[in-house]
């Protein structure tokens, strides 16, 4: 799968077409994370995938590992995100916390379009939005808040065992993981990269705000 303008445009209009579910915040914090579409290339590997010297125009997706000294949620697997600003929309935090975290500087036109609302049991509720981000060679990760940056290719997220779904005391309300490599991605970001995966790649009108997330993740 090429990160070219075919990509690009499909992502766009699949998203148009797709009715997001907004949330109302309440006494919840607003927050957004970018879902960056960009090229693979060099960059930190995930255990269990090769590390790559070359740069591939295949598609992928920036992910970071957390700082391990944050207080919240350390050391995790994210997207570049953040709560939104007062006046900001989730669009113009997205953009922000992405140049911040990781060096990425884009304007408005890069957004392709937002997926559904995802409220999390630390009392977020996250806007996903979709960003082309091209090759962003130049990355300039923030030391106090990303230990590594992973260019992780889309393919990665359509494997056939994903999405890994562990039962839970409530029906209906498994814990969703994505494989990732040899290990595995937790909800909340696995739940919105499978999202992303079902609707901008398969074309299908998927919903996920029902999967829970494992213990250590609702701090």
């Amino acid at each position: 799968m090429l990160l070219d303008t075919t990509l690009r445009d499909q992502v766009r209009a699949r998203l148009a077409a797709f009715p997001v579910h907004r949330l109302a915040v309440g006494t919840q914090r607003a927050a957004a994370v970018a879902l960056a579409l960009i090229e693979e290339g060099e960059g930190a590997a995930s255990p269990g995938m090769p590390a790559h010297t070359e740069w591939s125009q295949r598609a992928a997706l920036l992910l970071t590992r957390r700082a391990a000294g944050l207080s919240s949620h350390g050391g995790q697997w994210a997207l570049p995100g953040g709560r939104i600003d007062p006046g900001e929309t989730p669009e113009q935090a997205a953009l922000r916390e992405m140049h911040e975290e990781v060096g990425i500087d884009l304007d408005a036109s890069a957004i392709l379009g937002t997926l559904d609302d995802y409220a999390t049991r630390s009392g977020y509720v996250i806007t996903p939005v979709v960003v082309w981000a091209g090759s962003a060679r130049n990355l300039r990760p923030c030391e106090d808040e990303v230990a590594s940056v992973h260019r992780i290719p889309v393919t990665e997220f359509l494997r056939a065992d994903a999405p890994m779904l562990d039962l839970t005391e409530e029906p209906g309300r498994e814990v969703l993981r994505m494989p990732v490599g040899d290990s595995w991605i937790a909800a909340p970001t696995a739940a919105i990269l499978y999202q992303f995966s079902e609707v901008c790649i398969r074309g299908r009108g998927t919903r996920v705000a029902h999967f829970d997330q494992p213990m250590f993740a609702r701090r």
